[in-house]
This record gives structure tokens, sequence and C-alpha cells, in this order.
């Protein structure tokens, strides 16, 4: 049996769920002596576990994958790379729908997804019946001139920007549940200083959860340090930025000053292992959880297996120093209540009653779950998304038996797949 204390992972138990809550937790002869289901899904073979939190991801950028990780750290940054504005707001819809089926396929049950066309994003979540914090991608840079080394900011773009996410958050605040409008914005060097001094505006007077990149790259750096005389996460503070309510993606370059300014904040931090490898760099995040900082775990657009970012973290971590004092049970929850605590979910991440069910049902006759033994361990060291048979997100059921419970899976790849083919045959790599 796996299972421990924090309600990370049980086997050989049942779950009764009722109005989208945990009811009870028990053996299967208990729980059907006491409840009548109108259903039950998965059998001895499978393992229960939380639903995985996914606090950074960018779902529309799926048709990058494979073309740009040997090119540069960001899409953003490289000449030639399609980008949201050269997409319609239904050929976003249409890549989202794809970035979204992988992160349900792999165990994502909650999604943090930031980037231009907000509707399509949340139409693309709430179909599938994830649970997502979703926001538009706030920003004033040239984007042009930027893949050519040149920050220049157009203040009509910014304004316009804003402008589409107050209007989303109107749209959104009261239409679904399970969906949440937040406030995204690239980052520091691709944002004015005065439109990062609205956003920090729009971010106190909405109370919402703000998500952005923080300390990516030295480029980064160096052009805010040119432009404001200090580092970005300097700038952040002096204009309110930092706190509770702010999840900063990467944080990679961040001297001392940094890790305790971080710390002190309470910020939350967005931690991509994979994302970061794939250009040769290693977050400091141990040192900023230290520090203060509460970590959380992402894919990005490099991956949608939850599971996978898992062991990558663990690794780059102890590549970076941290040995056998990190491990599996810390990282698992980081994966979970990590991202619950961040994302002000006080009900969610753990199997708890009462609480709410966002469950995955692991399948552990794939024989890399076996032989079966041990505790968060295996999950985490052995378990991969094709091991998710069943997903359950607010006690309803979206991925039965590996397909999902709300959309046609070959419809949504081939309209992807159609929409990839269209942007890179009009790619301009000059």
């Amino acid at each position: 049996m796996l299972n421990n204390d924090a309600g990370d992972a049980l086997r050989n138990a049942a779950i009764a769920v009722k109005d989208g809550c945990i009811l009870d937790i028990g053996s299967h002869d208990l729980l059907a002596s006491h409840y009548l289901p109108r259903r039950t899904i998965g059998s001895d073979d499978h393992i229960a576990m939380p639903g995985l939190i996914n606090t950074h991801n960018h779902t529309i950028l799926a048709h990058v994958r494979g073309r740009v990780e040997d090119l540069g750290f960001a899409p953003a940054y490289i000449a030639g790379v399609p980008q949201g504005d050269d997409l319609s707001p239904e050929e976003a819809y249409l890549l989202a729908r794809l970035g979204v089926f992988e992160l349900l396929r792999f165990g994502t049950t909650t999604l943090v997804d930031f980037y231009r066309h907000p509707e399509a994003l949340a139409r693309a979540t709430a179909e599938a019946g994830l649970r997502g914090f979703i926001g538009g991608r706030i920003m004033d840079a040239d984007m042009c001139q930027i893949k050519h080394g040149k920050h220049c900011y157009n203040s009509s773009l910014g304004q316009k920007m804003l402008e589409e996410t107050e209007n989303f958050i109107d749209r959104w605040k009261v239409r679904n549940d399970l969906i949440n409008p937040a406030i995204g914005f690239h980052a520091a060097d691709t944002c004015s200083t005065t439109l990062l001094a609205k956003v920090a505006a729009l971010a106190l007077e909405t109370g919402l959860s703000v998500h952005t990149h923080l300390h990516q790259s030295q480029r980064e750096l160096k052009v805010v340090l040119e432009r404001d005389g200090c580092r970005p996460i300097e700038l952040f503070n002096r204009l309110g930025m930092l706190g509770p309510h702010l999840i900063a993606g990467h944080c990679i370059w961040m001297q001392p000053e940094d890790i305790d300014q971080i710390g002190s904040s309470g910020t939350s931090v967005a931690h991509s292992p994979i994302g970061n490898a794939t250009h040769g760099a290693i977050a400091p995040v141990l040192s900023m959880e230290a520090a203060g900082a509460h970590i959380t775990l992402c894919t990005d657009s490099k991956s949608g297996d939850m599971f996978e970012a898992m062991r990558c973290a663990v690794q780059v971590a102890r590549i970076d120093g941290a040995g056998f004092s990190f491990g599996a049970e810390r990282v698992l929850r980081w994966a979970t209540q990590g991202g619950a605590t961040a994302l002000g979910l006080n009900n969610v991440g753990s199997l708890i009653k009462g609480w709410k069910a966002d469950i995955l049902l692991l399948n552990s006759m794939i024989p890399n779950l076996r032989p079966l033994h041990g505790g968060p361990g295996l999950i985490v060291y052995s378990a991969s998304g094709g091991n998710v048979d069943y997903v359950v997100v607010d006690g309803k059921l979206v991925l039965d038996a590996g397909q999902p419970c709300h959309f046609d899976p070959k419809e949504v790849i081939q309209s992807a797949q159609l929409v990839a083919e269209r942007l890179w045959a009009t790619a301009k790599f000059s």
C-alpha cells in the first residue's frame, strides 16, 4: 500500500466523492457498505494521488516544440518563430486545445496559462473541464525589434493589451467556477516601466493572482539595469509587485541579495526545471525556498508531463549541490500542495476528506510502476504521464480510461496540426 499522512498517494483504498468533494476515504468494502455509488472507476491496480498543479504555461506554444530548443532560451526572443500576434483568435483556440489536452492526459488538474488571446485559453480550459488561472500577455515592447536585440516600446500597444486583460477579467470573473482570471505580463524587459506601474495598479485594484517571467535571462537583467538602474526584482519591489499574489517563472539568475528579497516578500516561484535545463541553466530554488519563497512546479511549454518535471527538479538540484537532502516527498509537494497554496486554493492539493476531489488514478499494471513498494519515490522517480488512466476535477470525471470526456482527441490533434503547418509555412526568418 502506498500511503502517507499528507495524502500524497493511496493504493488498496477507495475514495467516495460527492458534490465535488472527497466524502470519505477507506477500504472498498467499508465504503461500499456505507454508500451506494452511481459509478465506480479504477481498480485495485490503480494508485490514487492528488491532481498535479502546473503553475506556468503557454499552451498555445505547443507548435514550437522540437523547433526552438536548439535556437535560444525562449521563443519570444527568437527570429522567425511564429508569435501570438500571428494567430487569429480561432487559431489560438485550436492550439490551446492541443496544449490543454496534453496537460489533461498527463495529469494536470489545475493550470496557469497566460499568452495572447486569453479568451481562447479560457475556452479551451473550460471545455476540457480543468481548473485554470488564465491571463493575457501584457507587454509593450516591439517583438520584431527585440528579436534583433533592440528594445523599443509602444505605449499604444501596452494600453491595448492592458485593456484586453481588463475586459477579460470582467467577462470571466463570475462566468465559470473553475476558470479564474489572472493578470499575466511578459517580463520586466518587454514591459516599459510605465506599463509595469499600470500592471501593479491593476493587481492592487483587483487582488488577482499575477504571473510573469523573472530573471529568466542575462539579457533581461542587462536591459533593465541600463533602463532603470536596478535589477528586475528590485524594480518589482519598488513598484509593489512582489508578494504572495505574484508567481514568478524561472528566477534563474539570482544573486544572494535577490534571493533574500524574493524570500522576504513571500513571492512564489514557478520552477521550470526542464525549460531551464534545456538552455543550460539551473535556478537556485532551494536557496530561494530557504529564504522564504514559496516553490511551485511547472512544465512551461517544453513538455506537458509534470512527472518528468518532478524528476528533472530533483536531478538539477542534486547537480547544483543539494545531494540527497532533497528528494521525492518535497518535490511532490511542490507539484501539488505548493501550487495550491500559491494560487490561494485552500482545499486542493491533497487527498483529504472534505477537500476538493481533484484526483488522478495511475495504472500500476504498466511495468514502470512495478514492483509496488515504498512511498512517493515510486511516483516521482518511476511514473509518467502515460500511467494516468483517470482524471477527476472538482468531483467530475474528465479523463476516462485515458480518453477525454468532453472533446474528440483526434479532431483536436488534427485541427492543431493544420494551424501549426500554416504558421511555419509563412514564418519569416529575417
